[in-house]
């Protein structure tokens, strides 16, 4: 007896769900975990964990916070890059900032909740407090001497043009950075006012801090993913002087231990050299 078209399609249908769902459900997914327990393999499958004394400490692929309880560097250790991920190197909340180069305009407001600060400034005040922490000069072009961003909202005569008739401090509600520009009184900023909507040309002013910082680049901007676990060899670098002086090691010592857990670039030439910090702390403390 030959099935009418109608059912003899939908057995064809089902026959097709149940061959794929075994093959594709089944198969391929046990497949891949087979894979995984492949030694040499089975590491980096379990979320390349690292356990020292039966405890795990963390993974040689997420970065984390060196920390004491009230967010302060704790000194014997290198730090890692900063993370927009969540409250920090939260790898259910893995994100960036979202903020780019153009936002140099910090959100006054006297309710914290609404108040914000530019990209500019959140360099600016981490290279600032890098500085402090390491002893070096953490100046940068476009910053204040108090860590925000460097920026005026000048108003002219005529709009673009024309002398200048008003000029605002943009980041800062205390004190200006400068005292004035092109002859007239800098303000300092009112919360809630928006300079730029008044008719203000936003102007960041570069300052006299050198051309090339000397705190880098990575330890004042977070990464894409908020859970880098490297740092560059510059800022291993920076930090090798108090991680010594912390530790009462020697700046050779300290060094030999930075240049054993740096990386080199994939296949010699794609990104760069690294230096993993959870490895390099793991090591400090297994040298002492």
């Amino acid at each position: 007896m030959r099935l009418p078209s109608w059912l003899s399609q939908h057995l064809a249908a089902l026959r097709a769900l149940l061959v794929f769902t075994v093959l594709l459900g089944l198969a391929y997914p046990l497949a891949f975990v087979a894979l995984g327990r492949v030694p040499g393999l089975d590491g980096k499958a379990d979320g390349s964990l690292i356990t020292v004394a039966d405890k795990t400490v963390g993974s040689s692929l997420i970065g984390q916070a060196y920390t004491d309880a009230d967010g302060n560097p704790i000194a014997k250790y290198f730090q890692s890059r900063p993370s927009a991920a969540g409250d920090g190197y939260d790898p259910t909340s893995t994100s960036a900032s979202n903020l780019g180069p153009n936002s140099v305009v910090d959100t006054l407001s006297d309710n914290p909740d609404d108040a914000s600060q530019s990209l500019l400034t959140q360099v600016c005040s981490r290279s600032l407090a890098i500085g402090k922490l390491e002893g070096v000069d953490g100046s940068r072009p476009f910053c204040t001497s108090d860590g925000v961003g460097a920026v005026l909202a000048v108003f002219y005569r005529d709009g673009l043009t024309g002398p200048v008739t008003r000029v605002v401090s943009v980041n800062q509600t205390g004190t200006p950075f400068l005292s004035t520009y092109d002859g007239v009184t800098v303000e300092p900023a009112k919360a809630g006012e928006d300079y730029q909507a008044l008719g203000g040309v936003i102007t960041p002013i570069r300052g006299d801090a050198p051309a090339h910082p000397v705190v880098p680049a990575d330890a004042v901007t977070a990464s894409a993913s908020g859970l880098d676990p490297d740092i560059s060899p510059a800022y291993a670098a920076l930090q090798v002087p108090r991680i010594a002086r912390e530790r009462g090691m020697t700046e050779a010592a300290v060094k030999a231990l930075v240049k054993d857990h740096t990386s080199d670039r994939a296949l010699g030439f794609l990104g760069e050299p690294a230096v993993n910090v959870l490895e390099l702390n793991l090591a400090l403390d297994q040298a002492k």
